[in-house]
């Protein structure tokens, strides 16, 4: 996909805080320190446009950025380790429901995983959690560059049975290499297509 223009809109918390719910939406989920906006801004071609950091749980907001005036990105807090109070923990799970769960104008989840670790279950829970209401993953094994070829294959056969998928519904990707770019472009999309707003 071509990138015409990449905006930051907002960041929310609540419901009321979200922008109109006037474009189709990709969210982006993991855990802490995954590379998520890594990913992100590579898709988009920008070096900045998402904050990465080496210190996990950095993004404490849902951030929402506009891409091409026609569709949303939704950059969701990453779960798992990261260096921020309980308290602040234990708001994320009912902040990322609610916005899961009433956005209309959601499309999809990229659930982002290290292919160095074996999923647990916070990866196999949220899965199944999307499946229950009917909201479609793309699943993507990032820095894959760490690895050797043989060592990818072996991973991603190991984690498809892990979370019980067909391995080919694994995406390869790397930040550094670019590897899985496009095939990530066109899984999000047609979500993107999809016409209509969820029950």
């Amino acid at each position: 996909m071509k990138i015409k223009s990449a905006e930051f809109i907002k960041s929310a918390v609540k419901p009321s805080q979200y922008p109109p719910a006037n474009f189709p939406e990709i969210a982006f989920s993991g855990r802490s320190n995954v590379g998520k906006s890594s990913l992100i801004n590579t898709l988009l071609n920008r070096k900045r446009l998402v904050k990465t950091s080496s210190t996990p749980g950095r993004t404490q907001l849902i951030n929402f950025f506009l891409i091409n005036s026609a569709f949303c990105f939704v950059d969701l807090p990453g779960y798992g380790y990261a260096k921020v109070p309980a308290s602040v923990q234990k708001k994320w799970g009912p902040m990322i429901e609610t916005y899961l769960l009433t956005r209309k104008t959601l499309k999809g989840v990229v659930l982002i995983m290290d292919v160095r670790r074996i999923p647990g279950m916070e990866e196999l829970e949220f899965i199944a959690w999307l499946s229950r209401f009917d909201i479609p993953p793309i699943l993507i094994l990032t820095k894959t560059d760490k690895l050797s070829k043989t060592k990818q294959i072996k991973q991603k056969i190991t984690i498809a049975e892990t979370l019980d998928v067909d391995k080919d519904n694994l995406i390869l990707f790397s930040t550094k290499t670019g590897r899985g770019k496009k095939d990530i472009w066109d899984a999000g999309e047609k979500l993107i297509r999809i016409k209509g707003l969820r029950d």
